[in-house]
């Protein structure tokens, strides 16, 4: 993560600035610019969304984002996957899905890089938490090693190849272990 040296901003002024490629988040009035993602942290990423959305989106349960912007609680955040329940999804006058995200996701799955602070990314994970997200997933590539958050309980590591992932529960139906996500990267 890069942090930009600004002077101090509002969140609204953060949000009139222009998007930057990586995105930059606004977190605790600092802008924080993400890590252009890799190899391993792009195929994780696509992977999940793909899996996720073809569980869960079919029966319009919910719908997985990559690198959505959400911004709430005076933050704006860019997850690497949001995960929304369908009805949670904002909308515009048409139906369709709305350009602001003003909610925190319902699952927040984080893919940490190399260059970035597991800190700072947890941070955020539990800032959603605080927030209405019901759970956390932060994936950790080099260590082959998943974090999975829930409010007011302790993370819990997972690191054995065989070892199913809990998930929402509006995910139940999504079958995943810590084997088929480090595996996406040996194809």
């Amino acid at each position: 993560m890069v942090q930009i040296p600004y002077k101090s901003l509002t969140l609204a002024e953060f949000l009139t600035l222009p998007e930057t490629e990586p995105a930059s988040e606004f977190i605790n009035g600092e802008i924080i610019q993400k890590p252009m993602p890799k190899g391993k942290h792009s195929i994780i990423q696509g992977e999940l969304v793909s899996v996720i959305n073809a569980v869960l989106k079919p029966r319009k349960i919910a719908r997985a984002f990559p690198e959505l912007r959400c911004t709430f609680a005076e933050k704006s955040i860019v997850p690497d996957v949001s995960v929304f329940l369908w009805e949670r999804i904002p909308r515009d006058r048409n139906g369709e899905v709305a350009n602001i995200f003003t909610i925190a996701p319902d699952w927040i799955i984080e893919i940490l890089s190399p260059e970035q602070s597991q800190t700072k990314v947890t941070k955020k994970i539990l800032q959603c938490l605080k927030n209405g997200t019901q759970m956390g997933w932060l994936i950790d590539p080099e260590e082959q090693t998943i974090f999975v958050y829930l409010a007011n309980q302790q993370p819990e590591v997972f690191d054995q190849v065989a070892a199913q992932l809990p998930v929402p529960s509006f995910a139940s139906d999504l079958q995943l272990t810590v084997g088929q996500i480090f595996g996406w990267l040996l194809e």
